[in-house]
C-alpha cells in the first residue's frame, strides 16, 4: 500500500442513527424463526436484500457493477481518473439460523460512510466501491467466500458453478434462477487496498472491555468432509458385538478431533460442527455417518499436522468397529497476515476517535482472507455479546456498531485520500 493520503479530522463521523435503521431495514429481509435471519445465498431472500442495497445504492449515487459470480460493486468516483479505488464490504448471505449483523454491517457499514461522505461534501483522490461478495457464508453451497475465492484465482469459476446444496440445485443455475449473474469477468477489478468491517464472532472484545479490534491474522482452516458406512441393524434385536454403528464411529472421532485441537493448544480449535447420521431412525443402527470436521490455527504448521494427524488415526478408529471410511478436504484456507500499512490505517483511526482497540487475531473465515492475496487488506471488528454468533441470538449495541463503522470510515478515507 502507498504512503497514507490526508487523513479526516477526529470529528468527522457516520450517521449511527441511519446505519442502524438500515441494519434494521435489512433484517426485516429473509426474517429468521427466532429474531434472526435466513437469507441463504442465491434464494429470493438474498435475491430481495440485494435489490434493497442496489437500491440504497444507487440513492446515494454510486453505479453498480456486477460480476459472473454475482457480486456487486457499488462505486463513488474519485477525482482522479486513473486511480485504483479503495474497495470496502462484506457480504449479504447469512446462515440458515443467522443473525442481522454478521456481514451486513460491513456492507451497510461501507455504504454509510459512502453517505456520510456525500453529506459532507467530501471529494477523494480515490474512488470507493461497496461490494457484497456472494455466498460467502458457504452454508448453502460450499466453500464458504466461494465469489471471492474466485476473484483471488483461489477458485474455478467453472467449478463454483457446480457446486450444489442439500437438493441439488447449482450454484451456477441458481445465480442465472435469481437475476444477479453479470456480465462482468471475475478478478478484473484492480484494488488500491480492501477493508472489511466486521463482528468479532467471538468474546474476546467484550471480555476485554474493547471498542474496536485491529485485526493483524485470519486462521487458517480445514474442512474435512467425513463418511462412515457400516450396517444397518435393528437396535433392539442385535448383538452389540455384531454392529457395524457409523454413529459409533461419528462419535469416537469427534472426541479424536477434540483431543488432537487440546494437544495443540494454544491458538488451535477442532470440532464437528456438522452431522448426519442415515438412516436417522430411533430403532435402526445407522449405517452411514456424513460429517464436517473443522480445525482452524493461525499456525500453518500446527494447522498441517493437525490435518496429517486426523487423517492417520480415523481410519484406525473406523478400522476398530469394521466401518468404510473416506475422508475429503472440502474447505481450506492458509493463514491469513493482513497489510502492514492497512492494519496501520485501521489502528490510528482508532486512535484518531478515542476509541479503545486490541490487536486480534480472527478465528472466522472472512472475505478479506482471500482479497488479502491480490490486494492490500485490513479487517476492523466489534464486539458481538458473549461472542455469539452464525445464530438468531446475535445481538451487537448500536454505540459498538458506530465505532466500527466510523473506525472503517477514517481508515477507508484517509487511504482513498481526501481532497482539499
Amino acid at each position: 500500500m502507498t504512503a497514507a493520503m490526508t487523513a479526516p479530522g477526529e470529528n468527522l463521523k457516520i450517521d449511527s442513527g441511519r446505519l442502524w435503521d438500515s441494519l434494521m431495514q435489512m433484517a426485516k429481509i429473509g426474517p429468521g424463526v427466532a429474531g434472526g435471519n435466513n437469507r441463504q445465498a442465491l434464494t429470493d431472500e438474498d435475491a430481495e436484500g440485494r435489490a434493497l442495497f442496489q437500491r440504497w445504492c444507487e440513492d446515494a449515487g454510486l453505479t453498480m457493477g456486477l460480476d459472473q459470480m454475482g457480486t456487486m460493486f457499488a462505486r463513488r468516483e474519485g477525482t482522479d481518473p486513473d486511480a485504483l479505488p479503495v474497495y470496502v464490504g462484506s457480504h449479504l448471505d447469512t446462515q440458515p439460523t443467522g443473525g442481522k449483523y454478521d456481514g451486513v454491517l460491513g456492507v451497510l457499514g461501507g455504504l454509510e460512510l459512502i453517505r456520510t461522505l456525500n453529506d459532507l461534501n467530501i471529494k477523494t483522490r480515490h474512488p470507493i466501491v461497496v461490494t457484497n461478495w456472494t455466498n460467502e457464508e458457504g452454508s448453502r453451497f460450499a466453500p464458504p467466500m466461494l465469489a471471492s475465492g474466485v476473484f483471488s484465482g483461489m477458485h474455478e469459476q467453472e467449478w463454483a458453478y457446480t457446486r450444489t446444496d442439500a437438493d441439488g440445485l447449482s450454484y451456477g443455475d441458481e445465480l442465472v434462477r435469481v437475476g444477479w449473474k453479470g456480465d462482468e469477468p471475475v478478478g478484473a477489478r484492480k484494488m488500491h487496498a480492501f477493508f472489511e468491517l466486521h463482528i468479532e464472532q467471538g468474546p474476546i472484545l467484550e471480555a476485554e472491555g474493547k471498542q474496536i479490534g485491529v485485526v493483524t491474522h485470519g486462521q487458517g482452516l480445514w474442512w474435512l468432509e467425513v463418511t462412515l458406512t457400516g450396517k444397518e441393524a435393528h437396535t433392539g434385536s442385535t448383538p452389540m458385538n455384531m454392529r457395524l454403528n457409523a454413529g459409533l464411529g461419528m462419535a469416537r472421532i469427534t472426541e479424536l478431533v477434540h483431543q488432537i485441537a487440546m494437544a495443540a493448544q494454544p491458538n488451535a480449535v477442532g470440532a464437528v460442527g456438522q452431522a448426519n447420521v442415515y438412516p436417522n431412525s430411533r430403532n435402526v443402527i445407522p449405517s452411514k455417518a456424513l460429517f464436517t470436521i473443522d480445525i482452524r490455527s493461525p499456525d500453518l504448521e500446527k494447522l498441517t499436522e493437525m490435518r496429517a494427524q486426523i487423517e492417520a488415526e480415523a481410519p484406525i478408529i473406523a478400522q476398530e468397529l469394521g466401518l468404510g471410511i473416506s475422508i475429503k478436504p472440502v474447505g481450506h484456507f492458509d493463514p491469513v497476515t493482513f497489510d502492514a500499512g492497512c492494519v496501520t490505517a485501521v489502528r490510528a483511526a482508532a486512535d484518531r476517535l478515542g476509541l479503545s482497540h486490541m490487536n486480534i487475531v480472527s478465528g472466522a473465515g472472512h472475505d478479506a482472507c482471500w482479497i488479502n492475496r491480490v490486494a492490500p487488506t485490513a479487517m476492523v471488528m466489534c464486539p458481538c455479546v458473549d461472542g455469539l454468533s452464525h445464530n438468531e441470538a446475535e445481538e451487537i449495541s448500536q454505540e459498538w456498531a458506530a465505532a466500527g463503522a466510523n473506525v472503517l470510515f477514517h481508515a477507508v478515507v484517509e487511504t482513498a485520500g481526501i481532497v482539499e
